[in-house]
């Protein structure tokens, strides 16, 4: 009885404590590509990089597939940032929807006109791609 107790003890705790997932199951099973994209804004247009990016940015990434998961701003080295983490199928469609994005008449007329009305929004931008290991706790974030 003793030795049953034990067992249905450790077979509830394996189950509270989640699943270990072998490289096999991980590597059989889809897992996203996270995207983390860092920009250095000038601080004189935070507030208009702000607004562009929540009135148009937004709703064009939309139309191609873009999932951001959040969106940070940061200070760091005495540098303004903005801060978003994004989350894609996979390479290729990270690939693509950016291509069209970057491509779209829509965003790159408002681009044009805000750059002539207010100068330079973004001094420099870093693009990471994140691909999750087999042992992160989090293997999705897409519901």
């Amino acid at each position: 009885m003793k030795q049953l107790l034990v067992f249905f003890l450790l077979l509830s705790g394996s189950l509270t404590f989640g699943q270990n997932y072998s490289s096999k199951e991980f590597s059989s099973t889809k897992t996203p590509v996270h995207q983390l994209r860092i920009y250095e804004i000038p601080k004189e247009n935070k507030q208009v990089f702000l607004d562009r990016f929540r009135d148009h940015a937004l709703r064009i990434m939309k139309k191609y597939g873009f999932n951001i998961v959040s969106i940070w701003e940061s200070e760091f080295e005495g540098k303004t940032e903005f801060v978003y983490l994004l989350e894609w199928t996979d390479e290729n469609t990270m690939k693509m929807a950016w291509q069209a994005f970057m491509a779209d008449k829509e965003w790159k007329d408002i681009k044009m006109q805000t750059a002539k009305l207010h100068g330079d929004f973004v001094n420099n931008i870093e693009d990471r791609t994140l691909k999750i290991t087999e042992f992160s706790p989090e293997k999705r974030l897409l519901k």
